[in-house]
Parts: structure tokens; sequence; C-alpha cells
């Protein structure tokens, strides 16, 4: 199925389900079966071709038409809130205000101040020429080991950096970095693994969140506490490369892939919940040079 059939199906699927009881991660998940495609694939393209998270684009909606309801009927704000998903009063009050900037009670009084964010309708338009860096090839299945942590759809862009920044500062930055030697099985899987040559996303728990790994291939030996085995099939790869620093460099083709190259590409499709940040073991990562890549499982349509 073409991406904008399957965005533009999301979108109206968000539509249908602006009231009632489901929550935001679960009419992602919704949308996700509905398409047949991977929930955090959706959630990544969605972002990507719309400049919005899934979840911050129903809110968005359900607090737009929220608004009109209050400025032109007399019901109860209580309804009103349960109506858009809102379990009390207090809850809907507070993401009211942030949305319109007023309570609901003023947007009562002043309908004037209550803010319009309307339904999008997604199209792809081919600009540009500049070639993208690819291959499509086979790769063996691969077993890694790293630190891994959760996070939601909504959070990820923001919180991940973060993640390694703590890994970094925690196991690398004063001994690994400074050439000493290990001194902790944390830090001793590290080296032997080359930990941090991936980042790697896995759609595999559902709830509106994904696992990240920082990882490494796994070469053998101790799997120390606190850290994870996964192993990704052998498949088709589409492994696309940047150059340049990061994160700059690397965040400019994520969204080169999933805005350009997947919407637009006639020979492929996305062929699992999981993609691969790979990371140069060579240079500084901010130098002009600096090469890193995006990985995509893929199959052919």
């Amino acid at each position: 199925m073409e991406w904008t059939s399957v965005l533009n199906r999301t979108l109206a699927l968000v539509e249908k389900n602006l009231t009632g009881e489901l929550s935001a991660s679960a009419i992602a998940s919704l949308a996700a079966k509905e398409v047949f495609i991977s929930e955090y694939y959706l959630q990544k393209c969605f972002q990507m071709m719309t400049g919005y998270p899934l979840g911050e684009y129903i809110r968005s909606r359900r607090l737009t038409e929220a608004g009109k309801e209050l400025a032109s009927e007399s019901g109860k704000i209580i309804d009103i809130a349960l109506k858009y998903g809102y379990e009390t009063p207090e809850s809907f009050t507070k993401a009211f205000s942030r949305f319109h900037g007023c309570t609901p009670s003023e947007a009562k009084r002043h309908p004037e101040k209550l803010r319009r964010f309307l339904p999008l309708t997604v199209s792809v338009q081919m600009t540009g020429g500049d070639k993208m860096d690819y291959t499509v090839s086979p790769m063996w299945g691969m077993k890694l080991i790293g630190f891994e942590r959760t996070f939601s759809y909504e959070e990820g862009y923001r919180e991940i950096p973060k993640f390694w920044d703590e890994i970094c500062e925690k196991y690398c930055n004063h001994t690994i970095y400074a050439g000493l030697a290990p001194s902790c099985p944390e830090e001793q899987a590290i080296i032997d693994n080359c930990i941090g040559e991936y980042g790697v996303c896995i759609d595999d728990i559902g709830g509106g969140k994904f696992r990240y790994l920082i990882a490494g291939r796994y070469c053998g030996g101790e799997v120390p506490e606190g850290m994870a085995l996964v192993e990704l099939p052998q498949g088709e790869w589409a492994k696309f490369k940047a150059i340049g620093p990061i994160p700059e460099a690397l965040q400019a083709l994520n969204t080169r892939v999933f805005r350009e190259w997947l919407p637009s590409n006639p020979d492929y499709e996305i062929a699992g919940g999981y993609n691969i940040e790979w990371y140069s073991c060579d240079g500084n990562q901010t130098d002009p040079d600096y090469e890193s890549g995006i990985w995509v499982p893929v199959e052919r349509k």
C-alpha cells in the first residue's frame, strides 16, 4: 500500500474516533492494524510526513472540537470532557488551557480566544534532484547485546539522546574514552562487543511504546546484569548512508527516508517492526566527514 493511502486512512480513522473512550495510543494501534503495518513505523512515518506526533495530532483535533462545542452549546464542561476522552474535569482543563491558552469556562464567555486545528490530508510532492546514497542487500540475522530502555513514541526523539548521554557518562567518558582498562563487567562488554555501533528500535510491546537498544554485535561471553540480548532475523535491508556531524546529518537522512524514499519507492516496502541506526567506530561524530547510516528491513512489493 502506498504511504499516502496509509496516512490518509489513518487520518480518516482519527476523525471517526475523536469522541469516545479510545485513547490516543489505542487509536494508533487500531490504525496500524487497519493498514497492516507496524505501529512503530506508522507513528514514525506519520510524524515525518505531517510534522506532528500522532498522539499530539489526535489531542489537537479533540481539543479543537471540544472548544467548538463549548462555544456553541450550553452543555456541562464535565460532559464535554468525557465525550472527548478525558476522565476528569481537571485533566481536561489542564489540556484545554495548554492548547487554547484559556480555561474551558473562559472559552464559553470568550469563544474568540479559541484555537483551531483543522484536519490534515497528506499528499506527496517530489522535489529536488539530490540522489540518496543507499543499497538494498540481504543480511544474515544479527544477535545484538546492549543497554535497553522503553520509550513512548512521543518522547522518543527527545529522550533517546539523553539515554545515550547517560550511558556514555556512566560507562565510557571516564574510563574507555580516556584509554583506561575497563573497571566493571558493563565496560568490558562495551569493549568486547563494540556497543554503541548501533541504535536499535524494536516495536514488539504495543501500548504506544517501543524498545530501544544502544547495542553492538554479540561476540559471546558474559551478559552483565541490566543488559539485554536481541536477535534480528535474516532478510533484505535498505541501507542509507549519511555524511556529516551527528545528530544533524542522521536526523536529516531519517527525515528523507520516511518523507521521500518510502512514499515514492515503486519496488520496496517496510518488512518489520524494527530499524537500525549505524554509527561508524572511526572518526569523531562532530567531523564534517563522519559516516553514519539508517538501515530499514524491506521486501519487494
